[in-house]
């Protein structure tokens, strides 16, 4: 299915790819694994055609079909529904035709719907959309209305709908709650073309890939079978590799000693001269070399507290509207290990505000030691990080007693070497913020430690030093992750957070994946029946019947008022920041503010632009309908 051949790719003062080949067979589910920055975003970019490789080529059968999830979907007036059938390039295509068609050529057109089975797509779509968390009720709505979040969520929902000849997924479950990445895990499985999938989802590697494409030192190793195969595999490689070494080395050595002794023995200079061009010939193998993980710093509390840590009675939290949770009475002791389950929106963030002190109660009684000391990540603190940071500006903050020698050896602990110590936030990975930070909320040795989607950024091995810590730090965990790996190693209770409520989960990670995939299911065949209300369907060939009348004025007034709300709400945002940017003591107090203004109004005044050009579109369809 896809062909690559003597790849070679050099960028940014370094060589990504050095004469890599590999063949993808079709149908193949492939999983594409290496440490951080190995190149493998970069390998897609080159698929995609958006890098040009310096040489080598990437082939596949002509007219085969690319599909790759975009950062997230346009926030548009087009309803959700719509705009994931659109994915389907050849049925919008054929469904717009119908629009203007001849009768005579109605037929040809029917043919062709009832060919690529076009009455079922919106079911389908539907029920793609189901499983990756939206409601019945979230079909007809306009993009307009959801969040980035939920825009990535459709951009991976168009994709899946498209079902092109090759799909390529970067880290698909970073975007998806533990619920969406089980449905997702399920469907990968019935795919019925090639994938090819970055991720460091050790479940998804092992339930839904068939193969293992592996990056390293710039060539590419393909392994059949799973991620777990695959380490038996590349073990048992190194393990034969390093013993092969040994013994070429040992006859090297025998060698060489004779030629030493021999050498300058007339009688014996034949034969040394001809074990000198032995040795020439040995094949030299480098060493195995096993890349260094550096382990993550969870100290455990200096001196217990007793128990409970924390108590809730008739407890109620939310953000003053009705509350979001409500009735709780839980306990937490010093040796708990918490895993909060339930889809994004249940509330499980807002519940692990709330045991960090971050939200007060609406209503009942939380009983808490004052004593108690609690560690709180979360994502924002990453996207919140001051760009112009650096590691040792941000631990000289927290540790202002401590040498600079001992700031700097405390950052090697954590995993950031002497050339990362002064480099600033900005040109950090996203591995490398999250273990520095992961690290510094520990220092204090917490009772109590929250972990709200800790290994968004962190790969397979780092994830794995991370379970590590937890098992051996002795204080009360809150875990929440999509990571179901990490969950069923690191947790021994699991609470659901569902309609308002948070109880303790009766069944392990097994009995909670069979929950999900089957209310998936029921969702996705009720989400099958309102799609097929909320768009039209393709219907059998009819007789020649007259021209079709214009278009329903009454959906293109509403989206027409949708594309209104979007053009007023991006263009107030955009006059706020000229608004800001046009006060004189801003370039004197913060110039960094303005950087940051100018590049959020370039942004802003793209998205006006964009929502003007749909609010103009449909004001030209809503008048040609009412003429």
């Amino acid at each position: 299915m896809l062909r690559i051949n003597d790849l070679v790719f050099d960028a940014w003062g370094r060589r990504f790819f050095d004469h890599a080949s590999v063949s993808l067979p079709p149908g193949a589910k492939v999983g594409l694994v290496g440490r951080n920055g190995a190149g493998k975003s970069t390998l897609f970019k080159i698929i995609l055609g958006e890098l040009t490789p310096g040489d080598g080529d990437i082939s596949m059968p002509r007219d085969a079909r690319i599909g790759a999830v975009a950062q997230e979907h346009p926030a548009t007036p087009v309803s959700l529904l719509d705009t994931v059938l659109e994915a389907d390039e050849r049925r919008a295509r054929l469904m717009a035709e119908l629009e203007t068609a001849e009768p005579e050529h109605l037929g040809e057109i029917y043919h062709q719907l009832a060919a690529i089975d076009a009455d079922r797509a919106p079911a389908r779509a539907a029920e793609i959309l189901a499983g990756l968390g939206f409601s019945n009720e979230d079909l007809a709505r306009p993009m307009a209305e959801f969040s980035g979040g939920w825009r990535m969520r459709v951009a991976m929902a168009a994709a899946l709908f498209a079902e092109p000849d090759l799909l390529l997924l970067d880290e698909p479950t970073n975007y998806l709650d533990l619920e969406g990445a089980l449905w997702l895990e399920a469907r990968l499985k019935k795919y019925p073309h090639t994938a090819l999938i970055i991720s460091h989802d050790r479940e998804l590697l092992d339930h839904s890939v068939d193969a293992i494409l592996h990056l390293t030192e710039g060539k590419l190793e393909f392994y059949t079978g799973n991620f777990t195969e695959f380490e038996r595999l590349r073990g048992e490689k190194q393990r034969l590799q390093e013993a092969t070494r040994v013994k070429i080395e040992a006859k090297r050595a025998h060698m060489q000693s004779f030629v030493d002794r021999f050498r300058a023995k007339a009688s014996k200079a034949r034969q040394a001269q001809s074990r000198m061009k032995a040795i020439a010939k040995l094949q030299d193998i480098a060493p195995s070399i096993e890349e260094h993980v550096a382990p993550f710093l969870l100290p455990s509390p200096e001196k217990p507290l007793p128990p409970p840590l924390i108590r809730l009675e008739g407890a109620a939290v939310g953000y003053g509207g009705p509350p979001i949770l409500k009735g709780m009475n839980l306990r937490l002791d010093l040796d708990d290990r918490i895993g909060l389950l339930g889809v994004n929106g249940a509330g499980k963030s807002t519940f692990a505000r709330m045991l960090a002190d971050d939200l007060k109660l609406s209503a009942g009684h939380i009983q808490r030691d004052r004593r108690m000391k609690v560690a709180w990540f979360h994502q924002h603190q990453i996207e919140a990080m001051d760009p112009d940071d650096t590691p040792l500006m941000i631990i000289r903050r927290a540790l202002p007693e401590a040498s600079e020698a001992q700031r700097r050896s405390k950052l090697a602990q954590f995993g950031l070497g002497f050339e990362k110590v002064e480099t600033r936030v900005e040109s950090l990975s996203g591995g490398e913020r999250a273990r520095l930070l992961l690290n510094m909320i520990a220092m204090d040795r917490p009772h109590l430690l929250i972990l709200d989607e800790p290994t968004n950024h962190l790969d397979i091995d780092s994830r794995r030093a991370l379970t590590e810590a937890l098992n051996d730090y002795e204080g009360a965990v809150i875990l929440i992750t999509h990571d179901r790996s990490l969950m069923e190693l690191a947790a021994d209770r699991l609470w659901l957070v569902s309609d308002g409520h948070v109880k303790p989960f009766d069944g392990d990670m097994d009995d909670y994946a069979k929950f999900v995939l089957d209310r998936a299911r029921r969702a996705a065949r009720v989400a099958s029946q309102t799609a097929a209300k909320v768009a039209p369907e393709a219907e059998s060939p009819p007789p020649p019947a007259p021209p079709r009348p214009r278009p329903a004025l009454a959906p293109l007034k509403r989206k027409l008022e949708a594309a209104e709300q979007v053009l007023a709400r991006e263009t107030a945002a955009l006059a706020e920041i000229d608004q800001a940017l046009a006060d004189p003591a801003l370039y004197v107090k913060t110039p960094a503010k303005v950087a940051e203004l100018n590049v959020r109004r370039e942004r802003l005044a793209a998205r006006v632009a964009t929502a003007e050009s749909a609010w103009i579109a449909l004001a030209e369809e809503v008048e040609a309908a009412e003429g």
